[in-house]
């Protein structure tokens, strides 16, 4: 991921593609990961660059038109966009999200059901990590419902024994918990 941050760094589309999927594609091949979950991967963080800091060429380009500094957005930018920073990784993990081998599940159920489910962990995933870092779901979150986001995202991020049904429901738990919360205030105004 860093090796493909550092090499994406100011350059267009095309080049980009090229150098990290000749430099960093291969050592992900190395370990297993299949061809096109690799290339993507590389390209994807490749890509990311662009929102990153120090270069963050898009937010820098945005920069005059937003009358501020290019620092200032591309902070912005890479908390808005942090939590896809693990669709690659959800990739590489279960690979039936880009459409690749089936695993159990596949096996068990069928490949329909796979992707379905594995579509729907990783956009919980990503709405946990997005609730950690912005801080928001129904209504402000607390630093305990923040951290607890954060390690419930990882949970789903991993493709462990038990770390899925722990991740789905601890999630149930948060969101419950959350929203109940939200709701309170609201309940109190109205007696």
């Amino acid at each position: 991921m860093c090796t493909c941050l550092v090499l994406g760094m100011g350059i267009p589309t095309i080049p980009n593609y090229i150098i990290t999927s000749s430099l960093a594609g291969p050592a992900l091949l190395e370990l297993g990961v299949p061809l096109l979950v690799s290339h993507m991967f590389v390209f994807y963080f490749g890509i990311m660059a662009d929102l990153t800091p120090p270069v963050a060429l898009a937010c820098f380009a945005a920069a005059p038109m937003a009358k501020t500094s290019g620092l200032k957005i591309s902070i912005q930018a890479t908390k808005l966009a942090a939590a896809g920073f693990i669709v690659p990784f959800m990739a590489v993990y279960t690979p039936s999200l880009m459409l690749q081998d089936g695993g159990a599940i596949a096996a068990q159920f069928g490949y329909p059901v796979e992707v379905v489910y594995i579509v729907f962990k990783t956009v919980l995933a990503i709405g946990l990590l997005g609730v950690a870092v912005v801080g928001y779901l129904f209504g402000p979150a607390n630093w305990l419902e923040r951290i607890a986001a954060f390690a419930i995202g990882v949970l789903l991020m991993l493709a462990l024994p038990l770390t899925d049904e722990a991740g789905f429901v601890l999630a149930l738990l948060l969101i419950g918990q959350h929203w109940w919360r939200m709701r309170r205030p609201a309940l109190g105004a109205a007696s």
